[in-house]
């Protein structure tokens, strides 16, 4: 298969299905050999599903026969390992689900399937999508495509290595704490945190009943706005899914950005940062100012307070495991269990203050979001470690600027905006007001199309 088909838009996939220049069929045996070719040095896949893929392949073709006009027709995908799949193996990443195969499946692989997408297989997460993967577990990590001895971002590790590596042309990931943008930045993608509330998370792990998002991936802007389409909309499964109309984001990709208010913060977002993220970070908004953004700085103090974010997490995920870590705490990678045992430790008094303490940040940046449409940040402090550096067991939590935003549930993107010496990928992130992701979309497509770091292709 040519990197051309490999790395192709959505939109020109489907462009070249209906000129019948290519068939669903064509491209998913190209994808399942690159696959084949690739997988063993980036093991992004946990459980690939040729039988399933061809049998979508077909009939994706016989409905492009038809005259189907539906956009992700034919589109190959793959759904993060925490994301229910009936019939098919949903590990979550962990020695406790290694061999389960569910009966049901998440709404959200419904709606793709509906949508007419091709599934290749399951992308492999970090245990139960908490961020870490330590040494002895019982999967191994997805790598880097830019970098092999690099880490690709958590807890979507395996959506961001194969899209970065051309395996597929869209895949699901979630974002408790950056998990979606995490992988996005490290692997030089594009990848959106709806608001919370936007995409439904029936049938999908749970690690933090008030921090998790569900959310696309792809290569592109555009890309991430055809499969929200597809995602977005009310699920009574859900209790938190938002029962608000779901707006055309591909159609309002072309509105223009003239005019649009950008804040960033410069407090919190920048510490630590390395001078390289910085400085993609700097000529990404003169971009954005060159294209008649208006770019204002400002500072949020209340970011400061998101050290609560980690509190919350480690409760609710202990609330959420405790019956299976009780039974079976040997199935669990010990680093993780050590960090999941000590959410028994937060007491109600702490968690309740972790709350109050959310509640002045999101109060704060509401009000802020009154005089601004988007607020721009680094994603990352810095490019991707080295799965050297994330495997001193005396690793802490590093800070990241992804959380605060998991805080406010506002929907937000990352795209890539640079490379560093190395040549590991950076990357911005944009934040809008709640259920906006139409001006947030527009604002990246815009980005995008006056730079060319997403085409950026990895070594591998």
């Amino acid at each position: 298969m040519s990197d051309a088909i490999a790395f192709a838009t959505i939109r020109e996939l489907g462009a070249r299905y209906r000129k019948r220049e290519l068939s669903p069929v064509e491209v998913t045996r190209a994808l399942l050999a690159r696959i084949e070719k690739l997988d063993p040095a980036l093991h992004a896949f946990v459980t690939l599903t040729p039988d399933r893929a061809l049998a979508d392949a077909r009939a994706a073709e016989e409905a492009l026969r038809r005259g189907d006009e539906r956009p992700l027709l034919g589109v190959p995908v793959g759904h993060k390992d925490i994301y229910l799949t009936r019939g098919i193996r949903t590990t979550g990443g962990s020695a406790l689900f290694a061999d389960w195969v569910p009966d049901s499946e998440s709404t959200v692989v419904r709606r793709w399937q509906d949508a007419g997408t091709v599934l290749l297989g399951k992308l492999i997460t970090h245990e139960f999508a908490f961020g870490l993967q330590f040494p002895g577990h019982r999967f191994p990590p997805a790598r880097n495509p830019w970098n092999l001895d690099h880490i690709p971002g958590g807890s979507s590790s395996g959506s961001g290595a194969a899209l970065a590596a051309g395996l597929l042309h869209g895949a699901t990931g979630s974002d408790t704490g950056g998990s979606i943008r995490g992988p996005a930045a490290f692997c030089g993608i594009t990848g959106l945190k709806p608001t919370y509330g936007r995409v439904s998370r029936a049938g999908v792990m749970t690690l933090s009943w008030t921090l998790d998002h569900t959310g696309p991936m792809a290569r592109t802007v555009e890309d991430c706005a055809y499969l929200l389409q597809a995602m977005a909309g009310h699920d009574a499964a859900d209790p938190a899914c938002s029962t608000r109309p779901v707006p055309d984001y591909v159609g309002a990709l072309d509105g223009g950005v003239r005019g649009l208010r950008i804040g960033v913060p410069r407090n919190y977002f920048f510490d630590d940062a390395d001078a390289e993220n910085v400085r993609a970070f700097e000529d990404a908004v003169a971009t954005l100012r060159k294209l008649g953004a208006d770019v204002r700085d400002l500072k949020i103090p209340a970011f400061d307070l998101s050290r609560s974010f980690l509190l919350i997490v480690v409760a609710e995920a202990f609330a959420y495991h405790e019956q299976d870590l009780r039974r079976h705490p040997e199935l669990y990678g010990e680093m993780l269990r050590e960090r999941m045992l000590s959410g028994a430790l937060v007491s109600g008094h702490e968690y309740v203050q972790a709350q109050r303490l959310r509640m002045q940040i999101c109060a704060d940046v509401a009000e802020v979001m009154k005089s601004i449409d988007v607020l721009a940040t680094p994603t990352t402090p810095k490019p991707a470690p080295t799965f050297k550096m994330m495997y001193d067991p005396e690793l802490a939590f590093p800070r990241t600027n992804m959380p605060p935003f998991n805080l406010t549930g506002q929907p937000t993107l990352a795209l890539p905006c640079g490379l560093s010496a190395s040549g590991l990928p950076l990357s911005l992130q944009l934040s809008g007001r709640a259920f906006e992701e139409t001006t947030v979309l527009r604002l990246g497509h815009a980005y995008q199309r006056a730079t060319d770091w997403h085409t950026r292709r990895p070594p591998v």
